[in-house]
């Protein structure tokens, strides 16, 4: 006799965690794209998503995916993955430029004060906040390299073992 009820109980459904980021990685390693390039593909994705000028990072990953040719879909779910962390790192790349270069802090997150100097002075409005942007910039190249690097080189091992462990032998 079968139990009617175990005909009913639901099922378990992935973690977002799970679908969002191990099954796409998964699914790239099913295709052949090796541990290697899928480490490269997500320490890119992930310094490019905090560079500090919103609205950017969707077309830097996509120009630096075609330049090296990276898997696409993959650079920009890690880039949109990483956006809540490019808002949350603005305001410390734009002080740290600020501080760098010895230029006074702007008030940045002021809607008030924003509305105030850009009345007084459009053009002054864009040259002082395009030079904090350019500050912050700065500070981004100066650490993205390492960054780049460093999570590179904690990835690979990582997705090696995630090949191995979903049946396939990664290259080298």
């Amino acid at each position: 006799m079968s139990d009617a009820g175990s005909a009913f109980a639901p099922t378990a459904r992935p973690s977002l965690w799970r679908r969002w980021c191990v099954d796409p990685i998964v699914a790239q390693l099913k295709q052949g794209i090796t541990p290697e390039r899928i480490a490269l593909t997500l320490a890119l994705a992930s310094v490019i998503s905090v560079f500090p000028i919103l609205g950017a990072t969707t077309l830097i990953c996509a120009l630096v995916a075609l330049r090296l040719r990276l898997n696409q879909p993959l650079i920009q779910l890690a880039n949109y993955l990483f956006y809540p962390l490019q808002l949350i790192l603005l305001l410390p790349f734009y002080r740290a430029g600020e501080t760098l270069f010895r230029r006074p802090h702007l008030p940045i997150f002021s809607i008030g004060e924003l509305i105030v100097r850009f009345k007084a002075g459009p053009l002054q409005f864009v040259a002082d906040y395009g030079m904090t942007a350019l500050c912050g910039v700065a500070v981004w190249l100066l650490i993205a390299p390492f960054v780049a690097a460093l999570l590179y080189f904690a990835l690979r091992p990582v997705l090696r073992g995630l090949a191995r462990r979903v049946g396939l032998r990664p290259a080298g």
